[in-house]
C-alpha cells in the first residue's frame, strides 16, 4: 500500500526541538527542519559547510552523489553559532565523542535517528516520528506557504519532479482549495 509520510504541525515541530535532552540534539533537529535534510547528510557535516556570508548550507554527496545548497535562517545561523560556542568542533559539525569513533570522526546517522525518537517521546508526541518525518514536515510547510513545487524540488535534492509531488497531497491549502 501507498503511505503518505507523517507532517508535524508548526507546533509539534516547536515541542519536539524543545523536548530535544541536550544542546547538540537540539541542534540537529533545528538543522534537520530548517533545511530538510537527509539523516546522513546532517550527521556528516562540517564546519566548512555552514556559509554565513551566502546564508546556506552546502550538503556534500547527498543521496545520489549530487551536492545542492540550502538556504539558512537568522535563527538557523544563531543556533548554530551558539551551539559552535559551546561545542567548538573542528572538522566535523556534529562530531562522535572523543575515544569513541575517533576524535574527528562524524556522529552516526543514528545517533540523529535517536534524537528524533527521544525527543518525541519527551515532547508527548505520539505520531510516529523519525530524522525524516522533519523532512516532509519541511517540504510540506514550504508548500502550504506558496512555495512553488520546482523549487521545493531542488531544496530536497529530489531528481525527479514525481518524488516532490507527494507533498500536494499533504498540504492544507491545496486540500481546501480542492472543496
Amino acid at each position: 500500500p501507498k503511505k503518505l509520510p507523517v507532517v508535524l504541525s508548526p507546533g509539534e515541530v516547536t515541542r519536539l526541538i524543545e523536548a530535544a535532552p541536550n544542546r547538540m540534539h537540539r541542534t540537529i533537529l533545528m538543522v534537520l527542519y530548517a533545511t530538510g535534510m537527509r539523516r546522513t547528510e546532517a550527521s556528516l557535516l562540517k564546519v566548512t559547510d555552514i556559509d554565513s556570508e551566502r546564508m546556506v548550507i552546502h550538503i556534500r554527496q547527498g543521496k545520489g552523489s549530487r551536492d545542492r545548497d540550502v538556504p539558512m535562517t537568522p535563527k538557523l545561523l544563531e543556533a548554530l553559532r551558539e551551539y559552535w560556542r559551546w561545542k567548538k568542533p573542528k572538522v566535523y559539525l556534529f562530531p562522535s565523542p572523543e575515544g569513541w569513533r575517533g576524535g574527528e570522526q562524524p556522529i552516526s546517522d543514528k545517533t540523529v535517528w535517536y534524537a528524533c525518537k527521544e525527543s518525541a517521546v519527551r515532547a508527548g508526541i505520539t505520531k510516529t516520528i523519525e530524522p525524516h518525518t522533519l523532512r516532509h514536515s519541511f517540504a510540506t510547510h514550504l508548500m502550504e506557504a506558496g512555495t512553488d513545487l520546482r523549487t521545493i524540488q531542488r531544496l530536497m535534492g529530489h531528481a525527479h519532479l514525481e518524488h516532490t509531488t507527494v507533498y500536494l497531497h499533504l498540504s492544507h491549502r491545496h486540500l481546501h482549495a480542492a472543496i
